[in-house]
């Protein structure tokens, strides 16, 4: 792909636009970088791009001149491919394509590319473990906070690159075709930006699209929709599944994870042997040995990996234990599957939860909640724009349900409705961006609100008078 001298509009001066825009214009490119917003929004090294001098920085809309010129526009993954800009800019001749597919285009070596609504951080973090320790070179980016254009330069010909990839970043795709293609299930999430759960599926799907025969898909067997796809695809395919075992496949049989193919099988490793909790993490196992066999890692030194492995931040986390009661961060639960999978994940451990729910809702109901709320909470407490929602989809649900104005009310309302033995698991079900900047920041400041209700000595009332409510 010949960048010199080619005008190029990046739109979003997020992270990924940031980092296109300076491997365009290292490249020779006469790069233009949008976003909607004043320039008293954007970040520092958004700005720091116009000290450069390489990159024309614009706020707001797009002239229809400009885009008249443009040759080849680079969407970010927050931007609407059906925005105007977009259509006017295609219409009008030019390319358009995202930051992921710009990297294809230069990245050496192969890919590891995986997808999925939930669990791509934990699968995507553990691949990259599991090849890095088995000695095969290997790199880790994408959706996962490392912009995939900016391994370009460190990518290598042997080498493999493991890219976690959201709809987001699939819906402007063109040629990028990964070795290794794993989906990890499909469930209603970002119901504000698809019409359906059929289209959400179809972005997910095209990370097939480039696929050929020498290729690999690794597919939930326990997920209905995912599981049909295998049909269609020219990739060998590779199911993995905790719910029954497989003629051909990766599978868990009593605490075993087993691989079986025509040849044999072997159990990998016992399920007591993961740090990581609940049924949902066996599959992202699964699925990360499936992707590592597939690459060439041998099964010994994976179980050994395997083993190491702890919870990645902000995904079933566990921060601190006192006063009896032990705080968790889920803060990556951002739709409701994620909230009820860390919920049946700490369901297998004694006592009740305290579960911390709210934010940006995704206009998906929250019932699928309602039986573990019943069975295991001992009290919800509901924070952030969908907390009225919450409410009034599981309020019925749950024993005691508190209203809280901020993550430090939140946390000190959840303690206090805590008994010893019990668990306070944020795992929000919603996006961050009502209140937070990033499910990260979310984490984080719930993190630290934890550190400084138990700095202040509240643990040790906890048994004397459970009743009183902490100053946070």
């Amino acid at each position: 792909m010949e960048l010199d001298g080619k005008k190029v509009l990046v739109i979003g001066a997020g992270r990924s636009g940031v980092a296109a825009a300076r491997f365009l214009a290292a490249r020779g490119a006469l790069v233009v970088l949008n976003d909607r917003k004043e320039f008293i929004d954007w970040s520092n090294e958004a700005l720091a791009l116009k000290g450069e001098g390489v990159v024309k920085l614009l706020a707001g809309d797009v002239p229809s001149w400009l885009l008249d010129q443009i040759e080849l526009v680079v969407v970010s993954p927050g931007v609407p491919t059906r925005g105007i800009p977009v259509r006017y800019a295609e219409r009008a001749g030019a390319e358009v394509i995202g930051e992921v597919e710009l990297a294809w285009r230069f990245l050496r070596g192969r890919v590891v590319g995986i997808t999925g609504t939930n669990g791509k951080t934990t699968t995507t973090t553990l691949v990259g473990e599991l090849l890095r320790d088995a000695g095969i070179p290997v790199q880790v980016g994408g959706n996962i906070g490392t912009p995939l254009v900016s391994l370009v330069d460190s990518s290598r010909e042997d080498g493999w690159t493991v890219v976690e990839l959201s709809s987001y970043q699939l819906e402007t795709i063109r040629e990028f075709r990964p070795t290794v293609a794993l989906v990890l299930n499909l469930m209603p999430d970002h119901m504000d930006r698809y019409e359906t759960l059929s289209d959400y599926g179809a972005a997910k799907h095209r990370i097939f699209r480039n696929q050929t025969s020498a290729d690999v898909a690794v597919l939930n067997a326990d997920d209905p929709v995912v599981s049909a796809w295998a049909a269609g695809l020219e990739a060998h395919v590779t199911m993995f599944s905790t719910a029954r075992e497989l003629d051909e496949g990766l599978f868990l049989r009593g605490r075993e994870l087993v691989a079986r193919t025509w040849s044999g099988e072997r159990v990998l490793m016992t399920r007591d042997e993961m740090q990581l909790k609940g049924t949902h993490n066996v599959q992202n196992v699964l699925a990360a040995l499936a992707a590592g066999l597939a690459c060439g890692a041998g099964p010994d030194s994976m179980r050994s990996t395997v083993r190491r492995f702890a919870p990645v931040e902000h995904r079933l986390e566990r921060v601190a234990e006192f006063g009896g009661v032990t705080f968790y961060n889920d803060s990556k639960a951002t739709n409701v599957d994620a909230a009820v999978k860390a919920v049946e994940a700490l369901s297998e451990e004694p006592g009740r939860l305290v579960l911390i729910l709210g934010g940006r809702g995704k206009n998906a109901p929250y019932a699928p909640l309602a039986p573990l709320v019943e069975r295991k909470a001992r009290a919800l407490v509901v924070v952030g724009e969908d907390a009225e929602r919450i409410a009034a989809e599981l309020g019925a649900y749950a024993p005691a349900l508190e209203r809280a104005s901020d993550m430090a009310d939140a946390v000190g309302r959840a303690y206090h409705a805590a008994e010893p033995g019990d668990a306070v698991l944020l795992a929000p079900a919603c996006a961050s961006f009502d209140m937070f900047q990033s499910f990260e920041q979310r984490g984080r400041v719930f993190k630290e609100e934890v550190e400084k209700l138990k700095n202040s000595g509240v643990g040790s009332q906890k048994s004397e008078d459970k009743h009183a409510l902490p100053s946070c």
